[in-house]
């Protein structure tokens, strides 16, 4: 488990929080999952590229401590959260309050807006703590229907307390969607101590397995009660019936796949997974939490992200006033690939990112401030 790894750049690549690096060996293990079956096989290569899926899902089932029948592959997180909620009848109705943060990626909210037009979406404003469990328990009420909460931030580095919500929203009887985008691999995640109703991720980021791999995930009970509209042949109990004028709903969480599905990117991402399961979720935070305190022990005056770890997802964002802009086209002449978003620069290390990184990074900022 090393830099030797992964395909990197000459200089430091910190941008993590948006693609993560592929592996070396990803080509070699695409051409022979997806390639050869195609090229070389006798006959068409569904039997073998749908093996790929099976190998996606049980892959994630291990990350994440689940049963494989509860994930479904998905194309990204907005269509996932589509087709959840329109699955779910007793959320399509005036009236119904859903809570969000603000600080919640556009496109979830942009997909509640549209898919709920009837819905009353309450929004935690920006400006509060939202690692807090307090400023949680000031929204989620009694009137609530459904809670929306992300694990980490992408702008500001924070973590929600996941465990508390989830408590608060069975409390009052109101579903829970939690989505992982920003935190699938690098901090570790136990669905099946957490329980939460519906989840929704991602492979692209620190999973390293590009765009097209997303997942939505179902809590056991909740699965009959589900009734996607987006459906399709592979959405069917048996989707080699092929009797038009009958439909009955897959009894996992496959029931929300659709049509023919892609199989590319879950080729891709099934082999990039087999790797992080190999190197566990807890030794990637261990490393990436060292990188940032290392951090925090030379440029904390500039971070504008949690210091503690409980509070602080895998990336820092830092801040340096009028020498920001200074900043950055430093480090783009040195070749240290990060960011920029409304509260500063984002910086993400990852399990092939060394002490001699960040100390680069370090050195390059001191060289301006």
């Amino acid at each position: 488990m090393s830099k030797q790894d992964f395909h990197l750049p000459q200089g430091t690549y910190l941008l993590n929080h948006s693609v993560g690096r592929p592996l070396k060996s990803l080509q070699q293990g695409f051409e022979d999952s997806f390639l050869v079956p195609w090229q070389q096989g006798d006959t068409e290569p569904w039997g073998q590229w749908l093996g790929i899926i099976d190998d996606f899902v049980n892959q994630l089932a291990g990350l994440l401590n689940s049963n494989a029948s509860q994930f479904c592959p998905q194309v990204n997180l907005s269509s996932a959260l589509t087709k959840l909620l329109q699955s779910l009848p007793q959320l399509r109705k005036q009236g119904v309050v859903i809570l969000m943060a603000e600080q919640d990626f556009p496109s979830m909210g942009f997909a509640v807006q549209k898919c709920l037009p009837e819905a009353n979406i309450r929004f935690i404003p920006k400006d509060h703590d939202i690692t807090d469990a307090n400023v949680w328990s000031q929204y989620l009420n009694a009137d609530t229907d459904l809670v929306f909460v992300s694990h980490a931030y992408s702008n500001t580095g924070q973590l929600a307390p996941i465990s508390d919500v989830i408590a608060l929203a069975k409390k009052v009887n109101a579903l829970s969607v939690l989505d992982i985008a920003q935190s699938a691999g690098v901090i570790p995640l136990d669905l099946q101590a957490l329980q939460p109703d519906f989840m929704i991720g991602s492979s692209v980021k620190w999973l390293c397995s590009g765009p097209g791999a997303a997942y939505l995930w179902i809590k056991e009970a909740h699965i009959e009660q589900c009734e996607p509209i987006d459906v399709g042949w592979f959405s069917h109990e048996n989707p080699f019936e092929f009797d038009i004028h009958h439909f009955k709903y897959h009894p996992s969480a496959m029931r929300f796949w659709g049509g023919t599905p892609s199989i590319a990117p879950y080729a891709i991402a099934a082999h990039t997974l087999k790797y992080f399961n190999q190197v566990t979720s807890d030794k990637l935070r261990e490393h990436n939490q060292n990188m940032l305190n290392h951090l925090w022990q030379h440029l904390a005056d500039y971070i504008r992200s949690p210091e503690h770890s409980a509070l602080r997802s895998g990336t820092a964002i830092l801040h340096f006033a009028d020498k920001q802009q200074a900043v950055l086209d430093k480090l783009a002449a040195q070749k240290i690939a990060v960011d920029s978003r409304a509260l500063g620069m984002r910086v993400s290390p990852h399990i092939y990112n060394d002490k001699a990184d960040i100390e680069h990074f370090i050195d390059t900022i001191k060289s301006v401030i």
